[in-house]
């Protein structure tokens, strides 16, 4: 039996990629660093934050910068290993659980539709998995484009995705929706998929992941991105996706239990194009919730939000206003390593 474990299911540790100059962070480095810094100390007060690190000359420059943030050493390890870039949510391990074993299940990661280099990033978890912290488990190489910010599960067999994204004709072109469920269901072992038709951030290069629209918070609640904006480019689409939300219903008929985030104060980079920023995109860990918050005014009532979801969890703040310039968030960056 194989089962898709939900995010706030007890977690051994988080898999990040540190930033360089050779990724696409070079422009805002430092900013990116800063933010990956503050997402590191709050994933070690709770559990072991797996950096992967491309040159093993990088590594000195990485324990100098955790050092003097007073990161807890003891939580971190470091893997040296080559990459593309650095949002390890989309090309990092996806877990399952087969006969109550942990599993990894490596899909193909092919950069969101060929948008971007990515040979490296698809070979990550073959290299990942041959470290000793990770060489006890079973890999399963699977011949299909998915990623993991592309699906958000409840840990009892309901996924929740986007047909825009999980149909595109540039990850699994000869496959259509009934194929696709199909190896959804072989694959991750759910039983039931949620399509939301409608919902689109601008500035979004993944064709509408699912993890900056609608994320499970438990079995029966749903926190989504709205927009209360009707003269708000993204309002006409959230809103449709909201309608879709609210006609969702669970295995007892009950419709879910949804909670809005806000649709942030608009963020521009420096060329006026609007940045693809939301609240949606948090991090579930152990006993906390880490949420993306950018500097304007929408933050606070997202974390007010964000704490109605998960009244049993810490809500723990992560400036990732650098994170937005290249178009992903806090999420994004980040793959939870179930235990």
């Amino acid at each position: 039996m194989t089962r898709l474990p939900a995010e706030w299911e007890p977690q051994q540790g988080v898999l990040l990629s540190w930033p360089t100059r050779s990724t696409d962070w070079a422009t805002n480095l430092i900013e990116a660093e800063n933010s990956y810094l503050s997402l590191i100390s709050a994933i070690c007060r709770f559990e072991t934050a797996h950096i992967c690190v491309k040159e093993k000359e990088t590594c000195t420059h990485v324990m100098q910068r955790l050092q003097e943030n007073d990161i807890d050493m003891d939580n971190i390890v470091l893997h040296t290993l080559p990459y593309d870039d650095t949002w390890t949510r989309d090309y990092g391990p996806i877990t399952v659980y087969r006969d109550s074993k942990p599993v990894w299940l490596n899909f193909r990661f092919n950069a969101w539709g060929s948008k971007y280099p990515h040979v490296q990033d698809d070979q990550l978890n073959r290299g990942l998995h041959e470290n000793v912290s990770f060489n006890a488990l079973e890999l399963i190489d699977i011949d299909f484009v998915l990623e993991g910010g592309s699906i958000d599960c409840d840990g009892n067999g309901r996924l929740l995705t986007t047909t825009r994204c999980l149909l595109s004709q540039t990850r699994n072109p000869d496959m259509d929706k009934s194929a696709v469920e199909n190896q959804l269901r072989e694959s991750l072992g759910v039983n039931r998929i949620l399509w939301l038709e409608h919902g689109q951030l601008e500035g979004d290069d993944t064709d509408a992941h699912i993890d900056t629209l609608a994320r499970f918070c438990s079995a029966d609640t749903i926190a989504y991105t709205q927009c209360t904006d009707p003269n708000d480019s993204h309002a006409e689409s959230l809103n449709q996706m909201q309608q879709e939300l609210y006609d969702m219903r669970q295995l007892n008929g009950e419709p879910y239990r949804l909670i809005p985030l806000p649709l942030p104060t608009p963020c521009y980079n420096d060329q006026g194009q609007r940045l693809p920023a939301n609240y949606v995109n948090f991090l579930i860990i152990n006993g906390a919730v880490l949420l993306p918050v950018y500097d304007v005014e929408t933050d606070d009532i997202s974390r007010q939000q964000v704490g109605m979801a998960f009244p049993n969890h810490e809500i723990i703040d992560v400036p990732s206003r650098a994170l937005l310039e290249q178009y992903g968030s806090l999420h994004c960056v980040t793959m939870h390593l179930p235990a």
